[in-house]
């Protein structure tokens, strides 16, 4: 019988989905799946892009933690691709390989002063928070006033931790790190900003309920942002999610305020323009314009600007993916091009096909990479399913491995002196973090240091 041998490059749900719906779909050969990633544990965003306090998401991890404990997929962690192996490796011990490297960089937002100093991308920010390990231990909270342009649930991520309280974070796996860090900051105000209407925001009800519970925190809403048109009117009754945000933040609209000791507001039709120069290279002030419904469900610039005193910015804008050696990228949108999970490549001249875009063989993605960050799990599970089901019927054009052995890849690893993790040592530095926070009181600590991360995996 026809052996697979898959490789996937990302451990993250994205590329967990793909080897479990392989594993089960119906096919007339066998499968033999390595997952590699670069970080020395598994579970991408979900363990390093959702903030500590959403306990609630991070459950996904259990239903992840279930399909690697079958025992039917290999995992190597802390392997870089392009560097600890390349494309042709892949080729000389797979027939085929899916990338699942997701979107973790900040996409642009291009106004003026948003390179100043005190100015920050969401994505990098919640890294930190999350102790992601290739990024610094430290992060510079200074200021007491804070803009955070956007309005999804990243962007209300970042606001909360902000805005919330230190030791309201000790229940979660927050780092040592990030509590001194966020106990020390003198933050007062933070600032959300979209340039739609309530009607329109991106966020959830679950995110938006969630800021209202913080202890010590007043919520701010502007009665100017509630003056709807038709188009917000029809949103309000047609759609369930935005009847029930419209309650919540009108709810936040009766409320009594000004004995917390700490505010989170929250600007509506309100388009950000500029991050004003202090005097000094760094973020003083905000400048925005108000806009105003357009009456299809839009908004038009009203002229009228407004600024806005602050020391801080964040942009959470959405997330960017990340170019791969030797793959096809697409600069505009962040994503490997492909047809269907099937990866696009531009024609080889001798054939007469320039310009035109043919299949790579051997070579899919899924997740981000493929469609760009929108979508939630749902979404990531169907992702999967395309690209898997296009994986079997290609058949006739894997590649043809002059190595295809198990051993042999593990043999490359160890002659080129990766240190890699498998899933004993995810097994091993798992109930280490349990046991760190165990002698805390708490449920887990997580290990920040990559070099950390490796030994305890490793048992060195």
């Amino acid at each position: 019988m026809t052996k697979l041998r898959l490789a996937i490059v990302g451990a993250g749900p994205a590329g967990i989905y793909a080897a479990d719906i392989l594993l089960k779909a119906e096919r007339n050969f066998d499968v033999s799946i390595d997952l590699f990633d670069h970080l020395p544990a598994p579970y991408g965003l979900v363990r390093y892009g959702v903030a500590p306090d959403h306990p609630r998401i991070k459950g996904i991890i259990n239903a992840l933690r279930d399909v690697l404990d079958r025992g039917d997929i290999r995992l190597f962690g802390n392997v870089h691709y392009g560097t600890d192996i390349t494309l042709d490796d892949l080729k000389r011990h797979y027939n085929a390989v899916i990338f699942a490297t997701g979107a973790v960089r900040d996409a642009d937002l291009n106004i003026p002063g948003i390179e100043l100093e005190g100015s920050y991308g969401a994505a990098e920010f919640v890294s930190w928070f999350d102790g992601h390990p290739d990024f610094p231990r430290t992060w510079p909270l200074e200021a007491k006033e804070v803009a955070v342009i956007g309005n999804g649930n990243v962007a209300l991520d970042v606001a909360r931790i902000l805005a919330k309280h230190a030791e309201d974070l000790l229940v979660t796996e927050i780092p040592a790190n990030v509590y001194e860090g966020l106990k020390a900051s003198p933050v007062t105000d933070v600032h959300i900003f979209g340039r739609r209407g309530p009607t329109s925001v991106k966020f959830t009800p679950l995110e938006l309920r969630e800021l209202g519970e913080l202890r010590d925190v007043d919520m701010i809403v502007y009665d100017e942002d509630f003056e709807y048109d038709d188009a917000a009117r029809a949103a309000v009754s047609s759609n369930k999610q935005v009847f029930v945000m419209d309650k919540v933040l009108n709810q936040w609209r009766q409320r009594e305020t000004g004995e917390a000791s700490r505010r989170l507001h929250l600007h509506f039709f309100s388009k950000p323009l500029e991050i004003v120069d202090d005097g000094n290279g760094h973020v003083g002030a905000i400048r925005f314009e108000r806009t105003a419904p357009d009456g299809e469900g839009g908004v038009v610039g009203t002229g009228e600007i407004r600024e806005l005193p602050i020391q801080a910015v964040y942009r959470a804008v959405g997330y960017f993916g990340s170019p791969l050696p030797d793959i096809p990228f697409d600069k505009k949108r962040g994503v490997i091009p492909n047809r269907e999970g099937q990866v696009l490549h531009k024609g080889d001249p001798s054939s007469g096909s320039v310009g035109a875009n043919e299949q790579m063989y051997g070579v899919y993605a899924t997740g981000w990479i493929k469609r760009g960050p929108v979508g939630l799990i749902g979404h990531t599970k169907s992702d999967a399913m395309e690209t898997v089901r296009h994986l079997i019927n290609d058949l006739g054009n894997w590649w043809t491995p002059e190595s295809p052995s198990e051993e042999s890849v593990t043999a490359m690893l160890d002659e080129r002196g990766i240190a890699y993790t498998n899933l004993d040592g995810w097994h091993n530095l798992d109930q280490h973090e349990l046991a760190l926070g165990e002698a805390e009181g708490r449920t887990r600590i997580k290990v920040v240091p990559r070099d950390e991360m490796v030994s305890v995996s490793r048992k060195e």
